[in-house]
């Protein structure tokens, strides 16, 4: 997905401060993590706990105060209209791990313009990991992370969240897609996708997400060489259909792409 052309000294102090942002939240996710939470279930019955709300009303906060024009995005708290940029957040993206103490939970920070992301940051608390993406480059913690060289999806480590979150035709396109791969793999949320920037896997298919849960995978996916698009292939946007596929490289995703446009029809 071709990235938007901004200039590296400005990405780079955005990125700092995506940092900032990360490092201000991370203890307020550590401080609720494995305690005992109220769970609300919204109108879509996913859960949102107090840790939710208390993350992205600092991360609110502190994008306000630095930058008041910007518009923002947050799975908890909508959408503020603002100038081209715009910062998509995710406060504990994997609230279901969260709440059950799975420590693979993360939060996500995105900086678009002109609604094409060009920034993303994968925190990971419980572990202390962060990836980091813009174009050209990911670095994983101080190091640059690269996906895998694979090219086939007879050889492909696959994986997704959890196979439930496929019905109907969706789950037939799941099930015909990953059982061609080498193994398959189920759980991770959003460090699936670092673990396919720093190639320890090679491609995770999903569906039902929102803007908020793919929007700073992009940069992290594509900065260390791998392709992420919706299931036609398509570059991901705030008006895709939620159904995302990665890969390690352009030829296994193609490949993949094929595989599944024998099934999807919608």
């Amino acid at each position: 997905m071709p990235l938007v052309s901004i200039d590296p000294v400005e990405a780079d102090a955005y990125m700092t401060f995506a940092e900032e942002l990360a490092d201000a939240v991370r203890p307020l996710a550590l401080s609720y993590f494995r305690t005992p939470l109220d769970i609300i279930s919204k109108l879509d019955e996913s859960p949102v706990t107090i840790a939710d709300r208390t993350i992205e009303k600092q991360l609110r906060a502190m994008i306000e105060a630095r930058f008041p024009d910007h518009g923002m995005y947050g799975e908890e708290m909508g959408i503020k209209q603002g100038n081209a940029f715009t910062w998509v957040l995710d406060p504990i993206d994997g609230t279901k791990s969260f709440i059950t103490g799975f420590p693979l939970f993360g939060t996500l920070i995105s900086l678009t313009l002109d609604e094409k992301p060009f920034l993303g940051l994968i925190d990971i608390p419980a572990t202390g990991e962060r990836w980091r993406g813009l174009p050209g480059q990911t670095l994983f913690g101080s190091e640059k992370a690269r996906s895998s060289g694979c090219e086939r999806l007879a050889d492909a480590r696959f994986y997704t969240t959890s196979p439930d979150m496929f019905s109907g035709a969706d789950a037939e396109c799941f099930s015909n897609l990953s059982r061609q791969a080498k193994l398959r793999r189920f759980g991770g949320d959003c460090y699936i996708y670092g673990l396919i920037a720093s190639g320890h896997c090679d491609i995770a298919m999903e569906t039902g997400l929102q803007p908020y849960d793919y929007m700073a995978l992009v940069p992290v996916v594509t900065g260390a060489g791998g392709c992420i698009t919706d299931w036609r292939g398509n570059a991901l946007s705030f008006q895709s259909d939620g159904r995302v596929l990665a890969s390690a490289t352009p030829k296994l995703h193609d490949e993949a792409l094929t595989l599944l446009n024998r099934y999807f029809r919608q």
